[in-house]
């Protein structure tokens, strides 16, 4: 059987198969690569900014669209309000935005707009509690920055085991509770830029992304190649099968008896 299984003719498929296997298999993960990486989001249109009026309410939750929006706001920061918000690092990206303990605050301070409604504005991020640029300017700012949505209500009850005036999330639901007599607009607004300028390092946050589906097509693909590779495998088995039953039929076949000599 040995002999049969490395005759050149069947040694020749066998790197064939080999070949094949290797190369259809290799084609099949890279459409799967293709399939993927088509589902991944991706950067949306980023319009130019917006009135954060135009796209928060007071007392309506922050619509999905909004969200990472570019908008402008003027107003006069209320300093006497203003939070910290503890565990954070300057980038929203970051998991959950938020660190280790003691990795350094977000400066969240209510900017109250003409119409008297109030705006949760996160200026910049401070080392400590202490730093100087935790100070809150005075008269009319104009802050542009992104849009985020409320952060969720379950560590709120962290804010109960930390120091007086600093919080474990941004959540409307607990600013309206500190800020009882403030008409509070939901979500709130990371910026990018102010006049007069922050003093407070800017707390980096992406743009908006969008889905644009999984391409069922290369998925197929993928799968087409990886059923001609096991469809290889068949043919190479029944190749292989027939060669190792025709060695055994001509092996118990009787020997035929030599020719008469002059016949």
């Amino acid at each position: 059987m040995l002999r049969t299984l490395l005759a050149p003719r069947l040694v020749a498929l066998h790197l064939l198969v080999i070949g094949v296997l290797v190369s259809f298999t290799f084609l099949g993960r890279w459409q799967l690569g293709v399939f993927e990486a088509s589902g991944a989001p991706r950067l949306a249109p980023d319009p130019a900014p917006v009135a954060v009026t135009e796209l928060t309410q007071v007392g309506q939750h922050l619509d999905g669209a909004a969200v990472s929006r570019k908008v402008t706001a003027t107003g006069t920061y209320d300093a006497a309000n203003q939070l910290l918000v503890a565990d954070r690092v300057a980038d929203v990206g970051a998991p959950g935005g938020r660190a280790a303990q003691g990795a350094g605050f977000w400066l969240l301070t209510p900017l109250r707009l003409t119409d008297g409604t109030v705006v949760p504005v996160v200026r910049g991020w401070v080392a400590s509690a202490a730093d100087p640029a935790t100070a809150v300017p005075e008269g009319t700012v104009t802050v542009t920055g992104r849009l985020r949505p409320a952060e969720e209500t379950d560590a709120v009850q962290r804010s109960g085991n930390l120091p007086h005036g600093q919080v474990a999330t941004v959540s409307t639901a607990e600013l309206i509770n500190l800020w009882p007599q403030a008409r509070v607009r939901d979500g709130f607004v990371v910026a990018t830029a102010q006049e007069p300028p922050s003093q407070a390092k800017p707390v980096a946050v992406p743009p908006p992304t969008e889905g644009v589906g999984f391409n069922w097509r290369n998925l197929a693909y993928a799968l087409q190649w990886w059923i001609f590779a096991l469809f290889g495998v068949y043919m190479w088995f029944h190749f292989v099968r027939d060669a190792l039953r025709g060695q055994r039929e001509r092996e118990r076949r009787p020997a035929e008896p030599p020719a008469p000599v002059g016949a």
